[in-house]
């Protein structure tokens, strides 16, 4: 009985790997546009793509991502200038994309770029920390994706959104998950919404990784700079060993968690703008696959548990 069931799940298995490997045909007149090409997933899947033969549109928020990338990856590769929380910005670059693709339209859009800070315990935040993130993280993932929807529907292509494992289950305060949530929820509806134009909307829920949103300097400078600023009353709440404890959590779990292999998420990215069968959703990365992702399926009462036995005490528990 056991073998029967080893057997049918290798079958499973062996037929989505064949079923998955065809990959789209005249990749040098398909044009992908990618956001947050500075550093971390959308660098490397930008020089990943152009070697593959894409016409990458690569948009950064600095001038060094723009050379850097332009040094690194051959003349076909175009880089742009992209503030995602301004519609000026995103407008601009979407008037530049439909004067580049002409009737061919576009054939994908990555939509990568993120922050990770300001994240705290929610009462150690305001409601401009709240807006802020979510300027980046979700309301520029959809200003970007409607900008050039119209030209993703003429080429019939991809909508690719990052998301995360956080937008599965929420196991800290601040507007990280609830940014991923939402984009989750966007992603899901547009993909409903796509579906009779044969628009593919597809995700990717990465787990910990080595990028500047695990990293620990970045989320260091952000606990302390939080701490310094809120009300005394509140601090009390936590106890002086808070912070410190809070700074070996950084610097311990999240440093061991995180995954220096990009390539992992990078591939995902790959196989959603390429495969000529994508999955709706990729979930790179072990945590992801063997405990977030499960963890989310578990009932509320267990999740908690789990989550709260981790968490670092405070001074004032009522428990």
């Amino acid at each position: 009985m056991y073998l029967y069931l080893l057997g049918l799940v290798v079958l499973y298995y062996l037929y989505r790997w064949v079923r998955e490997l065809p990959r789209v045909s005249d990749k040098g007149s398909k044009y992908v546009y990618i956001t947050g090409c500075d550093s971390g997933f959308g660098n490397l899947l930008a020089r990943h793509l152009d070697k593959q033969g894409f016409r990458v549109i690569a948009s950064c928020y600095t001038e060094k991502g723009e050379e850097d990338l332009k040094k690194s990856c051959s003349s076909n590769l175009i880089t742009v200038h992209l503030d995602v929380r301004s519609n000026e910005s995103v407008t601009k670059v979407a008037d530049m994309i439909k004067t580049k693709v002409g009737e061919r339209g576009l054939w994908a859009v990555v939509n990568n770029a993120g922050v990770s800070v300001p994240s705290a315990p929610c009462d150690w935040l305001t409601i401009d920390d709240y807006k802020s993130m979510l300027e980046v993280n979700l309301n520029g993932v959809i200003s970007v994706t409607l900008s050039v929807l119209p030209l993703i529907k003429k080429a019939r292509g991809r909508v690719v959104n990052v998301a995360s494992v956080f937008g599965r289950i929420s196991v800290t305060g601040g507007p990280y998950t609830v940014s991923k949530y939402g984009v989750e929820a966007f992603n899901d509806s547009l993909r409903l919404n796509m579906a009779p134009f044969g628009v593919k909307v597809l995700c990717i829920e990465p787990g910990f990784f080595k990028t500047n949103v695990t990293d620990v300097s970045i989320l260091t400078k952000n606990v302390k700079t939080l701490w310094d600023r809120m009300p005394q009353e509140v601090r009390d709440d936590y106890g002086t060993g808070y912070l410190q404890k809070s700074f070996e959590v950084i610097s311990e779990k999240v440093a061991q968690l995180s995954d220096g292999d990009l390539m992992k998420v990078v591939n995902c990215m790959e196989h959603a703008v390429s495969a000529v069968k994508p999955r709706t959703r990729y979930s790179p990365g072990w945590d992801a696959k063997l405990f977030w992702l499960p963890l989310s399926y578990m009932p509320t009462c267990v999740t908690d548990y789990i989550i709260g036995r981790e968490a670092i005490p405070v001074a004032r528990s009522m428990q």
